[in-house]
């Protein structure tokens, strides 16, 4: 043995203190199955406690597999539950204050405002090297989307968009099946939902004149956001905001990322080139339209064109949309009970060799004419199937976090992105469509109520200006 010196103590008290530095998170194997280690949750921040939220926290935190660290929401009402379930949770109302103070904390956000507010927040988040989960839509316009698609590249964080079909069985096999060719060549997708199920193409309470004292429980300020300033009443809030153009998208927002995004990735469509729409008109009186500029209309058909990048003989690929209640021409050969079978909505491929109907998030597929296809086999999807389907969308993105940029989430935003681009595109033709401009005569002109020519890659529309007043809208003051 040697000798004990001062010099060698030291030493030993040196290693020994790295030792147990080296352990103070001990690895999960030490501990045995079953037991996360510390160093194996993701430390998620919330903005937006309530409804849609509820879900993204709970499954995010996984009964504790994962940790809360942080909860913002401008309605204490909403933020009640999480705040009671994880007290040592710092809350906040401002989202910036929430990031500025806890950012060291923090190692990804989860997303569920409304829509007005989705890429202020996430660009805040992804601008600190934050992990982001966004309710779907992405965003509200389509310039965000644009700018949230380069943001996730460029800072280099995991990205999830909230339509959680994009994790389903039911998506992956629509699209195998499109893909493998069952039907022939696809040259037409018809989409329709029984959205809006809230107050849409009504005279809102700002037109009306009409004022609420704000709760004292709400910061309506910060829930404005980057809206232009109103008076509060209770018909914004909650939920019913989906349908005003300064907070929501309508039927499109609510809806078109859950059931577009199969033809999305089925066709693998790009930019549209071309949209055109028509909408459900209002009468006040007898003749006598009338124009509710405030709110989304109560119904909608719009008609989107894309390049066919595949092989069939079909130049463009016809993606047609309808809400409020539309549906679309059942083609011949098709089961009346089977393709409308569900009531929120569905989708038909309509190819060269056949016809395919599914529901929400792909599920059910269904070929036609029934006889051709008695014996036909399902292929296996191609992608991955996440476990929980659709329930395991947040876990998805949550151990992707873990594992850090570049591993696969079902709804990246480099996927996400473009899709909410093709989905607000629809809500730039209805804008045009509505867009009114007064006769000297009286009554009025509808300019854009034309096919609108789209230039995806610069994101513009080229045969009226005036519709790109909706690819980017302007903020309040503030919140630039």
């Amino acid at each position: 043995m040697k000798k004990d010196t001062p010099g060698s103590r030291r030493t030993f008290i040196k290693q020994s203190s790295l030792a147990l530095a080296g352990f103070s998170i001990v690895p999960r194997h030490v501990l045995g199955k079953g037991f996360v280690a510390p160093s194996d949750k993701l430390n998620i921040a919330a903005v937006g406690c309530g409804g849609k939220a509820d879900f993204n926290i709970q499954q995010a935190f996984n009964n504790g597999t994962d940790n809360i660290v942080a909860l913002c929401d401008v309605d204490d009402r909403q933020a009640k539950k999480y705040r009671e379930k994880f007290p040592k949770a710092p809350y906040y109302k401002d989202f910036r204050q929430m990031l500025a103070k806890e950012k060291k904390h923090i190692d990804a956000v989860i997303i569920s405002t409304p829509d007005h507010m989705h890429y202020p927040v996430a660009m805040a988040a992804m601008q600190l090297g934050k992990h982001v989960y966004v309710e779907k839509p992405l965003a509200h316009d389509i310039w965000e989307a644009r700018q949230l698609t380069e943001a996730a590249q460029k800072y280099k964080v995991v990205t999830q968009m909230g339509n959680q079909g994009s994790s389903g069985k039911g998506t992956r096999l629509t699209e195998s099946i499109i893909q493998s060719g069952a039907i022939g060549d696809v040259h037409t997708v018809e989409v329709w939902t029984n959205r809006p199920v809230w107050p849409q193409g009504v005279k809102s309470p700002k037109d009306k004149g009409e004022t609420q004292p704000v709760p004292s429980e709400v910061d309506w300020n910060l829930w404005l956001g980057t809206a232009p300033f109103r008076e509060y009443h209770e018909a914004y809030m909650p939920f019913r905001w989906r349908g005003y153009w300064d907070f929501g998208t309508g039927s499109l927002g609510d809806m078109g990322c859950h059931f577009m995004d199969v033809p999305f990735r089925a066709l693998k469509l790009g930019y549209p080139t071309s949209v055109e729409c028509s909408v459900g008109q209002i009468y006040s009186d007898f003749f006598k339209e009338a124009f509710f500029d405030d709110v989304c209309p109560p119904s909608a058909a719009i008609h989107l064109k894309f390049p066919n990048t595949g092989k069939g003989s079909h130049k463009e690929i016809s993606v047609s949309w309808y809400d409020g209640g539309i549906r679309p021409r059942l083609p011949e050969g098709c089961d009346y009970e089977k393709v409308f079978a569900r009531v929120d909505g569905g989708l038909l491929f309509i190819g060269s060799q056949g016809i395919l109907a599914a529901e929400i998030f792909g599920e059910n597929p269904k070929l036609f004419p029934s006889e051709k296809f008695a014996n036909y086999v399902l292929p296996d999807p191609k992608r991955p199937l996440v476990e929980g389907d659709t329930n395991g969308h947040q876990q998805q993105w949550v151990n992707a976090c873990k594992k850090g940029y570049g591993t696969y989430t079902s709804s990246a935003f480099n996927e996400a992105g473009p899709l909410t681009e093709m989905v607000l595109m629809g809500n730039l033709a209805v804008r045009s469509f509505l867009y009114r401009t007064p006769r000297e005569q009286g009554g009025f002109d509808f300019p854009g109520r034309k096919k609108l020519l789209w230039d995806g890659a610069n994101m513009k529309i080229t045969n009226f200006d005036v519709a790109n007043q909706f690819v980017k809208r302007q903020y309040r003051e503030g919140w630039s």
